[in-house]
C-alpha cells in the first residue's frame, strides 16, 4: 500500500469514512501503552472507521465509530490512527428494498384474519 495515500483519522471530515491503516506513534507524547489500547479498542489495520463528529468548535474531542462501538478520541490519539480513503457505490449504506411477496405467501408483519372475524361474528359465545 502506497504511504501517500495515508492520513491521520484526525483529518477526515465529519462523517467520514476510512479503512484503517495503522496505528503509529504521531507524538513523543504517546507511548507503546496508549498504541496499544488503540489496538485493543479495535483500531486494527483493516477495519473500517467513520469520523463521527468533532468537539466544540471543531477540535476535541473526535466521535469517532470503529465496529459498532463509538469512542471519544483525544486529537493526539487520533493523529495516531492512519487511515485510507475508502470508494463507496452508490448504494452503499442503504438497505435494498423488501421484495414484493408472492400471491400465495403472506408479507412478514401482514396480518391475516380467520375464523369468526371474517364471517362477521366478532364476540360471538
Amino acid at each position: 500500500m502506497p504511504t501517500s495515500s495515508l492520513r491521520p483519522l484526525s483529518s477526515l471530515a465529519a462523517g467520514a469514512r476510512a479503512t484503517v491503516a495503522r496505528v503509529v506513534a504521531a507524538s513523543p507524547e504517546i507511548d507503546a501503552v496508549a498504541l496499544r489500547r488503540l489496538g485493543e479498542l479495535g483500531f486494527l489495520p483493516g477495519e473500517p472507521v467513520q469520523l463521527l463528529r468533532r468537539g466544540p468548535g471543531g477540535r476535541e474531542p473526535l466521535a469517532v465509530m470503529i465496529g459498532e462501538t463509538m469512542f471519544a478520541l483525544r486529537l493526539l490519539e487520533a493523529q495516531c490512527i492512519e487511515v485510507m480513503d475508502i470508494t463507496e457505490p452508490a448504494t452503499a449504506g442503504r438497505r435494498a428494498a423488501p421484495r414484493p411477496a408472492a400471491p400465495h405467501e403472506p408479507r412478514s408483519g401482514s396480518f391475516r384474519a380467520t375464523g369468526a372475524a371474517t364471517e362477521g361474528r366478532v364476540g360471538a359465545p
